[in-house]
């Protein structure tokens, strides 16, 4: 928690100023009692009404100017609480999206989205309670003792007795419920990784008819988020009764020896209701400390969860790189013995991968499910880094790369056909956000796209995630996001998958037809698509055990037979 301190240095002065205005307000609260003890011992026993005026008004001043000072407290309490809060989401949203992948796999999206809500939700509440109650608190505790102790030494002594028995309730309640806190924060990642799962999956659940199962599920997190909430509910459900039995035990003690020492002239009867009034301060305050316990119990767990993803270094990072030239006369992209693995110990989902591919060419890569084509083809950007060998893009190492120099030679059409909220022109402009509107018509015309997106133009709205599209349109657009600016190498992984055969055909030709003609990578399951590339790479089980061009693989890769005798006739094929 120590360590998200720096976030809380633009606000020093609410941090500082903050609690002091509240001191002003506990300060006031501690006089209270005692005018009103003067309103009893003079006013009302000598029936002085001007004196009861007179101190009235001295209450209603110390309550006004408490409410002022309360008020300016929890201004600037709220703007500090939403300023850390509003920093620190801007600081971990940038921070996650300077990890690679590799990175993002091991979180997960649900855990992430949690820790950028819910944890700084709560980092939030302990700043405003920071500001607003850790002085207040402690100080009334300790200055109601004290005005306790001004007025009769004898009598405070029941203060000395019932303090430590309410604190040892505080201490065994909230020493039993702060080990739920994490596990709760665990379970409402797993609810919210439910969520979202039966959300974006909603027609596959649908398709499948599991939305009974899907439920029970969902059910399921759900009670078991809610039965640990329930434990923490009922040991803090024990707290208010025995404080406040602890209470009574009290006001009946200083009652009963009160009007003792009253009797015996060493105390006054409002010198009695002063101690009353002081006992009720206590444990009001005392029951502040535990909640303060409870708030900054779950902010520690939650700032442990945030710093573990700020504590995760990006393993792909291009800090202090400079620009580098590219050698012209080298293949435009090369693997040399690389090897891959998703993270360490686990087995490697490339082996052994020597490529070389020239400039201008066409390359399909096919292979069957799991066989690692996707993975392939990320390494190209630096989606992922190699474990072992070398990935080069003219002829030099992609890791010597700045990224931002890398990602400009390419324009990549992951699987997914992602679109953002906005308007289409946003879309197309993401590679390049000074692009003319007759680059994006061009580059929607190889798209396929030019004929649906005419009808209402370059800034028709887009919704969330595409909605608004259908899913061949979604990827004929993400298509022409990756053509905006003439990327010098275009990777496409299985990017025409809800195309039809005719728009497939169509849109290999105008990609043929570029000019100047990038070097193309088409990942796909289809072997029409891939069948009039230069060369085709088979792929199997992470290895590449065919390449060549569609005649040659059908004479001498019996996987590349397979795949073609499983997807087209024999004289088809052939074709």
């Amino acid at each position: 928690m120590r360590r998200l301190v720096r976030f809380l240095k633009p606000y020093r002065w609410q941090v500082i100023l903050g609690p002091a205005f509240k001191l002003i307000e506990a300060i006031f609260e501690l006089i209270v009692p005692l005018v009103m003890a003067d309103m009893i011992d003079i006013g009302v026993v000598n029936r002085d009404v001007s004196y009861l005026w007179q101190r009235g008004g001295l209450l209603v001043l110390l309550g006004v100017v408490g409410l002022a000072s309360s008020l300016t407290c929890q201004t600037m309490a709220s703007h500090a609480s939403q300023g850390v809060g509003t920093d620190l989401r801007k600081s971990l949203f940038h921070h996650i999206n300077t990890l690679s992948w590799r990175e993002l796999d091991r979180f997960g999206t649900p855990t992430l989205i949690t820790r950028m809500t819910s944890d700084i939700n709560q980092m939030q509440t302990a700043v405003a309670m920071l500001i607003r109650l850790v002085v207040r608190a402690p100080f009334l505790v300790i200055g109601a003792v004290i005005m306790a102790m001004r007025i009769d030494l004898t009598l405070s002594l029941v203060f000395v007795a019932i303090v430590p028995l309410v604190s040892l309730v505080l201490y065994i309640v909230m020493s039993r419920s702060v080990p739920f806190f994490k596990t709760i924060q665990l379970k409402t990642d797993r609810v919210a990784m439910i969520t979202r799962e039966n959300l974006s999956g909603a027609r596959v659940v649908r398709a499948f008819r599991k939305q009974g199962s899907e439920t029970d599920r969902f059910d399921e997190a759900c009670d078991d988020l809610a039965d640990n909430a329930i434990n923490i509910g009922k040991l803090n459900a024990v707290l208010s009764p025995f404080s406040f039995l602890i209470l009574n035990f009290g006001i009946v003690a200083i009652l009963w020896f009160g009007g003792q020492r009253v009797d015996a002239g060493h105390l006054s009867q409002g010198e009695v209701v002063a101690f009353v009034n002081y006992m009720t301060q206590i444990l009001l305050a005392l029951v502040v400390v535990a909640n303060l316990v409870v708030i900054f119990t779950k902010a520690a767990a939650s700032a442990s969860r945030i710093n573990e993803i700020f504590d995760t270094k990006p393993s792909i990072d291009d800090a202090g790189k400079v620009e580098v030239k590219p050698v012209h006369e080298a293949s435009r992209i090369s693997f040399r013995k690389v090897d891959f693995a998703y993270y360490q110990g686990a087995d490697n989902a490339l082996r052994h991968i020597d490529l070389e591919i020239p400039v201008g060419a066409t390359v399909g890569v096919i292979g069957g499910t799991g066989s690692s084509k996707s993975t392939l083809v990320q390494l190209i950007p630096r989606l992922y880094d190699a474990t072992a060998g070398q990935v080069l893009v003219d002829g030099v190492d992609v890791r010597e790369y700045p990224l931002d120099q890398l990602h400009a030679k390419i324009g990549m059409v992951p699987q997914g056909n992602l679109l953002f909220s906005g308007t289409i022109r946003s879309n197309l402009c993401w590679r390049k956000p000074d692009a003319t509107d007759d680059e994006l018509w061009e580059a929607l015309r190889v798209a396929q796209a030019e004929e649906f997106v005419r009808e209402k133009g370059l800034d028709a709205p887009v919704a969330q995630g595409g909605a608004n599209f259908s899913g061949g349109q979604k990827q004929r657009l993400t298509i022409a996001r990756s053509l905006v600016g003439n990327p010098e190498i275009l990777i496409m992984d299985d990017s025409s998958s809800a195309l039809d055969y005719a728009t497939d055909a169509a849109l290999q030709k105008a990609l043929h037809c570029l000019d100047p003609r990038p070097t193309v990578l088409t990942v796909s399951q289809r072997v029409s698509t891939v069948r009039r590339c230069d060369v085709i790479i088979v792929m199997e089980d992470g290895e590449i055990v065919g390449r060549g061009s569609h005649e040659q693989l059908l004479d001498d890769c019996p996987t590349y037979q397979e795949i073609c005798a499983s997807q087209m006739k024999g004289e088809e094929a052939k074709a």
